[in-house]
């Protein structure tokens, strides 16, 4: 499995590019299962890095989103919302998650490094 390189990822497998947007790896969205309902945080929400800000739950599961970065959320990708199955065809483009305004970010691995992380197989 590879990973883009133009966003960083968190342990946690969420990964945040570097104009603020948010989502889940597609390793994440596959060990997930079908994702069925998206609880995302709202426009105006302060987010913290490493601490949960909404859910994503499956056929198999409800899992927490955590944000790799603090800040003040700026949008949220209503087609997600509306159709959560976004998640899983395409993590990494339309099934993008939030945009957030960045304060700061949680300790994040680039591809190569969240890649050997999930070589193990654990999400």
């Amino acid at each position: 499995m590879s990973f883009p390189t133009d966003r960083k990822y968190s342990s946690d497998h969420e990964w945040l590019t570097d104009d603020g947007v948010v989502g889940i790896t597609d390793f994440a969205a596959e060990a997930l299962g079908d994702v069925v309902y998206v609880d995302l945080p709202e426009v105006g929400d302060e987010v913290e890095a490493g601490e949960n800000c909404g859910e994503i739950e499956s056929t198999k599961s409800v899992s927490d989103l955590i944000s790799p970065a603090s800040g003040t959320v700026t949008e949220v990708n209503e087609a997600v919302v509306d159709s959560p199955e976004l998640v899983n065809s395409d993590p990494f483009g339309e099934g993008w998650l939030f945009k957030v305004d960045v304060a700061s970010v949680a300790n994040l691995l680039d591809a190569q490094a969240y890649g050997e992380l999930t070589a193990g197989g654990n999400a």
